[in-house]
């Protein structure tokens, strides 16, 4: 991969092969400024010259796609992988804290500010808001240490609106599908062509029906009803066997472009906060990967984005990125108490619960037995150490887990992400 470079003065030049980077530095004509990714910054005069650069980011709920391609060439590709555990870590810390409150433990002061409903306008929940940051940052971080790259980013697999209405400009993307109609009753009707979606029949009396009852969680929305003729929508045919309840079994929804919570509420922002980027669907996307005879990936998606016409030039490196959760919250635990001989009344820690030991930090990027991995715990005489795929690397032939000190050579510190670069 590409090391990325700025000027004496801050501004952001073109990335230089690394070999390059290892003379400057060896040379004292450039100092490291970043590890992840790998940034220098040169200690001399530069005349700046510049490329035009492209940046292609290919969106995902739990993965992202990146590529930046110049001229026809493709000078780094790779894929961040987002935390999807924060909703489950939530759902067991509440869990943990309502069973304290049946237990002897130190006073809490009520905390009645908390709640949902006070927060401000465009809450989200943290799950989704961490995912959304996370992403954020990491365009920005790209973003900044590019000189004035093209940045194109792919929000979906296809523009909804667009399939409904080809036409479809400007404004006219904030208005809903029932926009125009009175209720939702008529554009239900409007929208399966006043045709009765059991019998098939037209030129009835119309009704709507709900495909789950509002008895049972359904809504009223337009998703959750269907039209159906008076001579279907009866006593007998909502009862086993009926017309209407046979095809309820076998068309449990309507059709309709729906997709996932996260991408539609991304989408929705990405527009505000990058409004002069490239907005690209996977329908356009797919037919471009294929031209350039890729295969499909999160990071040749992001490279056919970034509005390459041909490949001169592909870059074997690939990059990835990984989310670490470092804070682990003793309190929380299921065995607070593990290992102690009085109760856990002031958080303190468990001995093995800390976040350094012997000059290392938890997170830290270690070489062991000629593999690179992370340290993700500490035991009374060593560390766990795991790759970014999330496997331990442990001593050849043994079956435990625990590494020594010794065998462990420092690369870098971390903070709460891990980056590796690899054929």
């Amino acid at each position: 991969m590409l090391v990325f470079t700025i000027n004496k003065h801050g501004e952001r030049l073109m990335p230089c092969k690394p070999s390059k980077a290892r003379k400057l530095l060896r040379n004292r004509k450039a100092k490291i400024i970043k590890h992840n990714p790998f940034t220098i910054q040169l200690l001399y005069g530069s005349s700046g010259y510049k490329q035009p650069i492209n940046l292609g980011i290919d969106l995902g709920a739990k993965h992202i796609g990146v590529a930046i391609t110049s001229k026809n060439n493709v000078l780094a590709k790779g894929e961040i992988e987002l935390r999807q555990d924060v909703k489950s870590l939530l759902e067991t810390r509440k869990i943990y804290r309502s069973s304290r409150r049946n237990r002897k433990t130190r006073y809490r002061p009520a905390r009645f500010l908390n709640r949902v409903s006070s927060k401000k306008k465009g809450w989200l929940p943290p799950s989704i808001l961490s995912r959304i940051d996370n992403t954020f940052m990491w365009i920005d971080k790209f973003t900044n240490l590019l000189p004035n790259p093209k940045v194109s980013i792919e929000v979906g697999k296809f523009d909804i609106a667009k399939m409904i209405n080809p036409k479809i400009e400007g404004v006219e993307y904030q208005e809903g599908q029932t926009y125009g109609y009175h209720d939702v009753r008529y554009y239900v009707f409007t929208r399966d062509s006043y045709t009765c979606q059991v019998c098939k029949k037209k030129d009835k009396i119309l009704q709507t029906h709900h495909i789950k009852y509002v008895s049972k969680g359904g809504s009223n929305r337009a998703d959750n009803l269907i039209t159906v003729c008076t001579d279907c929508h009866t006593s007998k045919n909502h009862e086993k066997g009926g017309a209407l309840y046979d095809w309820m079994i076998k068309n449990k929804k309507v059709k309709i472009y729906k997709e996932a919570t996260f991408m539609n509420t991304i989408r929705q922002r990405i527009f505000f906060k990058y409004p002069n980027a490239s907005i690209i669907y996977g329908s356009v996307t797919t037919p471009k990967r294929k031209e350039l005879g890729l295969e499909k990936t999160h990071y040749n998606d992001a490279i056919a984005i970034s509005g390459i016409e041909s490949i001169c030039h592909n870059i074997d490196e690939i990059f990835k990125i990984k989310q670490f959760r470092k804070k682990k919250r003793s309190l929380h635990e299921a065995t607070a108490r593990k290992g102690r001989k009085t109760p856990n009344k002031t958080q303190k820690r468990n001995s093995k619960n800390t976040k350094y030991q012997n000059g290392f930090h938890l997170n830290d990027k270690v070489r062991l037995f000629g593999e690179v991995g992370f340290i993700s715990g500490f035991t009374s005489g060593g560390c766990y150490v795991k790759d970014i795929e999330n496997s331990y690397i442990t001593i050849p032939d043994k079956t435990y887990k625990q590494v020594s000190f010794k065998h462990l050579e420092f690369i870098n510190h971390n903070n709460n992400w891990q980056f590796i670069s690899r054929l």
